[in-house]
């Protein structure tokens, strides 16, 4: 079913009795605005630690599906490809773990991207890191935390304001 979203100022309402949301990144710009400008400099600190697009957008891609954010998942997905990165790839990411398509360095990034995304299990988040910090940089293994901190957020606001995300 088409979503009918009617998007007024900062919010939106749905047609058909749907709950109201208000859209934070709209509502409150100067918050939302000090979030682009981290992931900014996020972007920035993962290029000058020398990681590849394609390591970012899983990373950002796994955390959104963790979230079940849909809106960051279309936005992500479509970056993904256009930056050379394989249907096929990420048709499997959700089961990353038993397959063998992706590289050492993708597979830690992923783990700890998931330690990022659910902090609670010290067990698994110590794993994680360890392992990253086997085939990452220091600044490589700070800029994929940071990239996993980053989209946490953005999903949160997404969600949160209930973001449509339209067919193509």
């Amino acid at each position: 079913m088409e979503d009918s979203t009617a998007v007024t100022g900062g919010t939106a309402s749905r047609a058909g009795g749907g709950t109201r949301r208000v859209f934070v990144d709209k509502q409150s710009p100067q918050a939302y605005r000090a979030l682009v400008k981290t992931a900014g400099a996020v972007a920035l600190e993962a290029a000058e630690a020398g990681l590849d697009r394609t390591l970012i957008e899983l990373v950002n891609l796994r955390v959104s599906q963790l979230n079940g954010c849909a809106y960051c998942l279309k936005t992500h997905t479509e970056a993904a490809l256009r930056g050379g990165e394989s249907p096929m790839r990420l048709a499997l990411l959700p089961a990353w773990r038993d397959t063998e398509v992706f590289t050492a360095r993708e597979r830690a990034a992923l783990a700890l991207a998931e330690a990022v995304t659910d902090p609670s299990d010290a067990r698994a988040r110590e794993e994680a890191y360890t392992g990253a910090a086997e085939v990452f940089t220091d600044a490589e293994l700070s800029a994929v935390i940071w990239v996993g901190t980053t989209i946490n957020a953005f999903n949160r606001v997404s969600i949160m304001s209930g973001h449509p995300v339209r067919n193509a």
